[in-house]
């Protein structure tokens, strides 16, 4: 099946933040120059206004001033168009006695933007630096300290929505970071502090980048280096070096030419996997969506990992609905002593595959797993019989239903689905599974460490896979490849804020699948709009083409319709470009009257036809090319009879 994407949905906006580290002999003059930049600009006195610096790029053993265009007065109005930040790690301050110590200089690039001279705020980025030095020392020396997403995220956040509502029209923004040399190699976690990042109980996955609730992605190029993917063997690994774009400020230094290079490919992968990702499976407009949860349980429900209302939050705070559509939630439950189906469904399913370990000697020991193909057929078999035990009364209220079957098992042997998930999505129902086996190391491996799978948490499984079933959401690790015809795994993409993947731990949704929920619907839509279009000209050239039209006046409105419906479609191109989804559905919708319209012209004109028999006389027979072939044969035995005679040799005879 092929993916439907599109590369003009999206408008893009990255900004680059640079950073660079300062020399301590260097900062002789940097001060001098500071303190008399702030005697000019009354910095030193009373005045309320805010800082205003100009940008300045610092390396080591010389200095450039960046000309960028403003950090003057213009009526009345001080503009700043840098910031400069200062972060030390056990030195002194700028405005303290000379001495030792090491300091860099972060700086902003930001166009156009206003400093607010808040101190609060410049306290607040200087967080990362806390927590950097407060993290718990890692078991080995190049393993990573962690730091909460949350300290950059809260400042990306701000920035952003300082320049969304300033904006003309809505846009995405990447912002591209480097904090300079650190006490530590780091990256972030979504653990709330930097002690929960570390466990010997629990492993989390460190990576350097993020993607909000808004349209926004930051990626810290400082953080690192990282590595993740399949632990043995598999597609998608990213790997520990400096060949990969996100290690692009790690390793042997770069030309100018090679680093704008990585970044550019940087920014075009995420493009692709974030701004416009493929589409799981179609997904067809309906009016009223049910996502109905049906737990079948042991002889206790236990709640722990299995929140139906943190679930359907989860979900609701999404706002993947359009206006005028309906998303509506029902759970059932029933206990699996009572449904046979159900015991059935397990023991129909239930296949053992074996696996080699090395003990004293190789061991061979025999796992069991759930075959997720066999379950949703027999559960679609007997869906009437599950319904009739659950008490779900069938109706026909809403126009599309999804069921999401758990099997909450007292079983104390691991079972997961297909070995690998703990739910799987198709295209009519979720299928999740969990057993009394609390935790087990998966295939999967980050930073140098294999990645537990705590398998009595569903959530962020079920969320997942409801995201692939009822709006076609595709999972952030794959894509469809033209290229290839096939389906490609990529985990670049797969940490930080996504409910997909081994990697992430997050339960709410992002932007990304916040957008691409409801871009799947309209490029659904749109691809319906276009074939039912190009079958209905079709079908007009069959009958005669625009000819058939003529009668009763019915061409003119014929060219009204076609203009109409091209109009539309061109504003509903031209809205998901300005990511308005909103009103690209009403327009979508309004142009199915006009294709809708144009079938029925066609239609009309074409039961009028009447059906008539033309008969036709038998051409005559064609003596005269007989005749000819007949002289031509004749000719032809004629003179091979007399070859002899009339090609005989005029030599002389003795």
């Amino acid at each position: 099946m092929s993916a439907l994407s599109s590369s003009s949905l999206c408008m893009m906006e990255a900004r680059q933040r640079v950073a660079a580290p300062v020399a301590e002999e260097m900062f002789a003059n940097g001060r001098r120059q500071t303190r008399r930049r702030r005697r000019r600009d009354g910095r030193g006195g009373g005045s309320g206004e805010a800082p205003c610096m100009l940008p300045l790029l610092m390396t080591k053993g010389k200095r450039k001033d960046r000309d960028v265009g403003g950090g003057r007065e213009e009526e009345g109005e001080r503009r700043c168009y840098g910031e400069a930040l200062e972060l030390r790690w056990g030195g002194m301050r700028e405005d303290e006695e000379e001495g030792g110590g090491d300091s860099y200089i972060i700086q902003t690039l930001m166009p156009e933007s206003n400093l607010d001279g808040n101190l609060e705020s410049w306290m607040a980025k200087n967080k990362e630096e806390k927590e950097i030095q407060s993290a718990p020392a890692p078991f080995h020396s190049n393993a990573l300290s962690s730091v909460p997403y949350k300290i950059i995220d809260d400042i990306i956040a701000e920035d952003y929505r300082a320049h969304a509502g300033s904006a003309s029209s809505p846009a995405v923004y990447i912002y591209l970071l480097d904090l300079g040399p650190q006490p530590r190699p780091y990256a972030y976690t979504a653990a709330s502090s930097s002690a929960d990042g570390h466990s010997p109980a629990f492993s989390r996955c460190l990576a350097p980048l993020w993607t909000g609730k808004e349209r926004y992605i930051w990626i810290d190029l400082g953080a690192g280096p990282v590595d993740y993917g399949p632990a043995l063997s598999g597609e998608g690994v990213l790997p520990r070096g400096e060949f990969h774009p996100l290690a692009a400020l790690h390793g042997r230094p770069k030309s100018d030419k090679a680093l704008l290079a990585d970044l550019a490919s940087l920014v075009l992968s995420a493009y692709k996997s974030l701004l416009v990702p493929s589409l799981r499976i179609p997904v067809h407009f309906e009016s009223s969506l049910l996502i109905r949860f049906v737990h079948i349980h042991g002889e206790e429900k236990d709640p722990v990992g299995l929140d139906w209302s943190a679930i359907e939050q989860s979900i609701r705070d999404g706002d993947l609905p359009f206006h005028g559509q309906s998303l509506n939630f029902d759970s059932h439950s029933v206990k699996y002593s009572e449904c046979s189906i159900c015991s059935f469904a397990i023991a129909r399913s239930t296949h053992s595959f074996t696996s080699r370990f090395l003990f004293e000697n190789y061991t061979m020991i025999v796992s069991e797993y759930l075959d997720s193909k066999r379950m949703r057929q027999v559960l679609s078999d007997s869906s009437d019989e599950l319904h009739r035990v659950a008490g779900i009364h069938d109706d026909d209220e809403h126009d599309k239903v999804v069921p999401v079957y758990v099997f909450d098992l007292d079983f104390d042997k691991l079972l997961l689905l297909d070995r690998y998930h703990q739910a799987v999505a198709f295209r009519d129902m979720v299928v999740a599974v969990r057993t009394r086996s609390s935790q087990t190391v998966s295939d999967y491996s980050c930073n140098g460490r294999h990645v537990i799978t705590m398998t009595r948490n569903l959530d962020r499984p079920i969320i997942g896979s409801v995201l692939q079933t009822m709006f076609g959401v595709s999972p952030t690790h794959q894509s469809w490849s033209p290229e290839h015809n096939a389906t490609v795994v990529d985990y670049t993409w797969s940490t930080g804020h996504t409910p997909f993947g081994p990697f992430s731990e997050t339960k709410s949704l992002s932007f990304v699948q916040k957008d691409a929920a409801r871009r799947n619907v309209l490029l659904t839509t749109l691809n319906y709009t276009i074939t039912s279009t190009v079958e209905v000209l079709e079908s007009l050239a069959a009958h005669g083409g625009e000819n058939i039209l003529l009668r009763k006046k019915r061409h003119v409105e014929f060219i009204q319709r076609w203009n109409l419906l091209t109009y539309k479609l061109e504003k509903v191109v031209s809205a998901m470009s300005r990511l308005d989804y909103n009103k690209a559905m009403y327009l979508l919708r309004s142009s199915d009257h006009d294709m809708y319209a144009i079938y029925m012209l066609v239609y009309q004109a074409s039961q009028e036809l009447d059906a008539s028999l033309v008969c036709f006389k038998d051409p005559p027979f064609p003596w005269l090319s007989v005749s000819l072939s007949g002289v031509f044969v004749f000719g032809f035995f004629f003179v091979y009879s007399k070859r002899d005679s009339l090609f005989r040799s005029k030599r002389k005879q003795f």
